[in-house]
């Protein structure tokens, strides 16, 4: 008990203060100077040279569009010969950030409202009406059944459908892909940045470029870095990927646009980096539902005037344009407060040094005596004092008396 309320004595009316002591030592002294020499090449090196951390900060906003170029040819059973433009490979012709291109479809012509037999498949195939519920359907379904088992084939029997007739077939993927000539197809993209704090704005079709540059560039990262038209093949190249392989099944694609730019130099020196990656999973363990897909009809009415429809499922790339980077410029206030971290930082060398010398150098206990001086209250040594010489004039007489007898 006593010993606590020592210890909380010593905590609530003791002072400490630092004690300037040099130590002549070959060894601290190289330490103390190496470790200065880090934290110095530190706060030189990574904080003010490669971080800037001179400059204030800010990050780009952004806003892209895109146009896509090219034609590509077929020649199928289902639709003979035919063209296709961008008009029938861009769907939708324009998205925010984004496009997407058709690569491969399966095309199911002339559908109309009706009944006819349902694809056949585990739950679908049947051999009388029993087997054929009423009025069901499932989000696997092409339609509402009508409670009948009809024949889809020669050889096998499926309950029929109320839907649009007749229902797709998709089991079967054509390979290679139909539309494999969209590899040469050509993007612009145009890209136009701001950092609000220093209201910089520029635009990744650069000055320099010219209508006649345009019309005839495409994007290399060796010969034009900054030709902002790019092929669809030498994007997923460059992504290490596999254009008509890719084709078949469709994909996500990442279009990287950085903006990193120091504005203490000229606008000139400001200037956009493209790198490109694939951002659809590519896992080989795992390969359910790859790609990437969707479904869109175009309607049109016969002599009749009865409605029909062409049903296509597309598979496409889609290309997602990803804009990303920061600015910076020389600013007062993030300059003081990096130079006062670092100035901060030099008590670490005090600290590590006073570490080595009080607990792991063979003088420690000799430098300990030498750092540490423990004072008493001015005021209580006074007091013991005044108290030790009345005690030794109280017993002055009796010394007396011993030393005359």
């Amino acid at each position: 008990m006593a010993g606590c309320a020592a210890s909380l004595s010593d905590f609530l009316f003791a002072y400490d203060t630092p004690r300037i002591v040099l130590i002549r030592s070959r060894k601290v002294g190289l330490i103390n100077r190496g470790v200065q020499l880090v934290i110095l090449t530190y706060v030189i090196g990574w904080v003010f040279i490669w971080e800037k951390g001179y400059q204030e900060i800010d990050s780009v906003v952004s806003s892209t569009t895109t146009k896509v170029k090219g034609v590509a040819l077929t020649n199928t059973s289902d639709l003979g010969l035919r063209i296709w433009d961008v008009a029938d490979c861009v769907i939708p012709a324009q998205q925010e950030n984004s496009l997407f291109v058709m690569t491969n479809m399966i095309t199911t012509l002339d559908q109309r409202q009706g009944t006819c037999a349902e694809l056949p498949s585990a739950k679908t195939e049947c051999k009388s009406d029993d087997d054929c519920p009423f009025s069901s359907s499932d989000v696997h379904s092409s339609g509402v059944t009508t409670g009948r088992c009809v024949n889809y084939n020669a050889h096998v029997k499926t309950c029929e459908v109320m839907a649009w007739c007749p229902v797709e077939n998709d089991l079967y993927v054509p390979r290679p892909a139909l539309l494999k000539a969209t590899e040469n197809f050509t993007i612009l993209v145009k890209n136009h940045i701001w950092y609000p704090k220093f209201n910089f704005t520029k635009r990744n079709v650069l000055p320099n470029i010219n209508t006649s540059y345009l019309n005839s560039c495409n994007y290399d990262a060796k010969t034009n870095p900054y030709c902002p038209i790019f092929r669809l093949g030498q994007i997923v190249e460059s992504a290490g990927q596999n254009f008509q392989q890719m084709a078949v099944k469709g994909g996500i694609m990442g279009i990287q646009i950085k903006w990193n730019c120091n504005l203490d130099l000229a606008a000139s020196h400001c200037l956009p980096k493209y790198s490109f990656r694939r951002l659809d999973n590519q896992d080989l363990s795992h390969t359910v539902s790859p790609g990437y897909n969707f479904r869109f009809a175009k309607f049109y009415k016969d002599a009749n005037g009865t409605e029909i429809r062409t049903l296509i499922k597309a598979y496409g790339i889609r290309f997602d344009i990803i804009v990303f980077g920061k600015a910076g410029k020389f600013d007062i206030f993030p300059t003081m407060v990096n130079v006062g971290s670092g100035l901060a930082l030099f008590g670490v060398t005090t600290v590590l040094c006073d570490i080595i010398v009080l607990y792991f150098m063979k003088k420690r206990f000799y430098y300990r005596e030498k750092k540490y001086k423990y004072v008493e209250d001015y005021e209580q040594v006074i007091l013991q004092m005044s108290k030790l010489k009345q005690r030794a004039l109280n017993h002055l007489p009796r010394i007396t008396q011993l030393v005359s007898v």
